[in-house]
């Protein structure tokens, strides 16, 4: 099979993947569906590789290139197309809105409605509804960012205040992805719960996915959430929209923010079972093999690229910027990282963009954190490990329930250092910690 023709191939099971009929020309029919990719369709200059139909009207164009082609520089050509519709073609805006180029592997998008055009990449293609949907829409999400009100200093703190106005200019600037960096303590989480909330009342996103290390701080966040009363309305967040954090692979309609851990989000996208609580109890730090391949993942029609318009990561560890690219890079959504220590791949990932740069010294200079000093403690057991005798009774616990029933160890049961603390309690190494603290202040 020619490159060529491979790539059409792999085209049109993308296309049908995403929700759209794909006929030949000569086998036209508008009515077979919403949204119809007709292919050589004929134009006054040339022809499309396939002109795009929605309610039979002609919206877009999809211009095939084989593998390996760089498509950053074939854009023009699609514009063409875009501008070459013969008139009697039912169509109701001229150029045509909607662009692709798309090698079957690499697929890259515009709306040329918007102020200043800018091709993107895209994991796959939009869905017949959801291009309806942008049409539909009197100014492009992109447009209604350059738009936001003035920022209103209201209750953020001065660093706060600094994170969401950069932001807000990056995403002015039509910016993919941003990255705030913010010491910890000095109020990250109310600052995006800050700028979710103008994103949402003032841009129009439709659904913000607010992504953290593991579900204690998925819980952590949602109570932020819930406390977070608006500035301009002095309703609660949650009064006003439905926030959903995700305990099942369940993504709610309704629900404008979703709260979860990038190792849900890839088992949704993968359309694997119920996750196992443990793999969302653990850290990424603690679950990712160093040297790990970068996870694939394939388009999943149940959860489109669109499903999202912000992509919001809280805390996570470097690690996901590698190992899970492909889980953040599927939606077509706007990427804003939030942590205390970025590393030189965070940056990478983040095109260098840090709208804020926040550090711990600037936060004790400020009042909001405090200087500190570190006391390192080592004991046996944090450094080696223990047993616990056979015979031994012990309390096992439900993570689900939190229900405690005492068992008797028929063996032996040795722990190692890792263990500690996570699946196994030794109270009287913490009576021992916090003893020897106590002894070693100055009084």
């Amino acid at each position: 099979m020619a490159p060529e023709e491979k790539a059409r191939e792999e085209i049109d099971q993308l296309l049908k993947e995403a929700g759209w009929a794909v006929q030949d020309y000569g086998d036209i029919n508008l009515g077979a569906s919403l949204g119809v990719a007709v292919r050589e369709f004929p134009l006054v200059s040339g022809f499309a590789d396939y002109l795009l139909f929605i309610d039979r009207e002609a919206v877009g164009a999809v211009e095939a290139k084989p593998e390996g082609t760089t498509l950053s520089g074939v854009e023009e050509q699609t514009g063409g197309y875009l501008s070459s519709l013969p008139e009697e073609i039912p169509h109701s805006y001229s150029p045509l809105p909607f662009g692709y180029e798309s090698t079957g592997a690499e697929t890259f998008f515009v709306d040329t409605r918007e102020s200043v055009p800018r091709s993107r990449r895209v994991f796959a293609f939009h869905r017949p509804e959801t291009l309806r949907d942008f049409l539909s829409q009197e100014r492009t999400l992109r447009e209604r960012l350059e738009e936001l009100p003035d920022l209103a200093a209201g209750n953020l703190r001065e660093c706060q205040f600094e994170a969401i106005a950069n932001l807000e200019r990056s995403l002015a600037e039509s910016r993919p992805r941003a990255l705030i960096q913010m010491a910890t303590g000095s109020g990250k989480t109310y600052a995006a719960v800050s700028f979710i909330y103008r994103l949402i009342k003032f841009a129009g996103a439709r659904r913000v996915l607010f992504l953290v290390d593991r579900k204690t701080l998925g819980e952590q966040a949602l109570n932020e959430f819930k406390q977070y009363v608006t500035p301009d309305d002095g309703r609660k967040f949650t009064e006003l929209y439905n926030v959903q954090h995700l305990t099942s692979n369940t993504l709610d309609p309704v629900s404008r923010v979703c709260i979860t851990t990038i190792q849900r989000l890839y088992s949704m996208l993968k359309g694997e079972g119920e996750l196992a609580d443990q793999v969302e109890d653990q850290s990424l730090f603690d679950v990712t093999p160093a040297g790990q391949a970068p996870l694939e993942i394939s388009y999943n029609p149940q959860i489109p690229i669109e499903t999202f318009d912000f992509v919001i990561t809280d805390e996570c560890h470097r690690s996901i910027y590698n190992l899970w690219r492909q889980v953040l890079e599927y939606f077509d959504a706007f990427l804003i990282g939030m942590t205390a220590t970025p590393s030189k791949q965070t940056l990478g990932f983040f095109n260098q963009n840090l709208v804020m740069e926040y550090l711990h010294e600037r936060a004790v200079a400020d009042g909001v954190n405090v200087g500190y000093d570190v006391f390192r403690i080592r004991t046996e057991i944090t450094e080696h490990g223990s047993v616990v005798e056979r015979g031994f009774y012990v309390d096992k616990r439900d993570k689900n329930t939190r229900r405690q029933r005492w068992e008797q160890l028929d063996d032996d049961l040795p722990y190692s250092p890792e263990q500690l603390d996570r699946s196994v309690v030794a109270p009287d190494q913490i009576r021992t910690v916090i003893r020897t603290f106590k002894e070693s202040l100055p009084i």
